[in-house]
């Protein structure tokens, strides 16, 4: 149940990017889209802790990622999708 989880709650503020230094305010935009794109994309139905679980993946993995302002928005949309598919809360590692 996506309703239960407000995705608002999860999204990056400026001073959460300052390791892109002067560049904080695009990458803060960047994983704001990478998470309404998980969000907007989750089933209807998904299990909150699996959504949970899935915005902190994102989280862990692109906030200081050097690629997270070069990559192309169809990727982004196409790791989003894969991340959906294959996930499996019971055998995900933590983190």
């Amino acid at each position: 149940m996506k309703s239960l989880i407000d995705i608002h709650v999860a999204l990056a503020t400026v001073e959460d990017m300052d390791f892109w230094d002067n560049r904080a305010e695009e990458a803060c935009d960047r994983l704001n889209i990478i998470l309404h794109m998980l969000y907007d994309k989750a089933d209807e139905d998904i299990k909150p802790t699996n959504l949970e679980h899935m915005i902190q993946y994102i989280w862990e993995n692109w906030r200081e990622d050097s690629h997270l302002l070069d990559i192309d928005e169809d990727d982004l949309y196409d790791w989003v999708d894969q991340l959906l598919a294959t996930w499996d809360d019971e055998h995900q590692e933590p983190r």
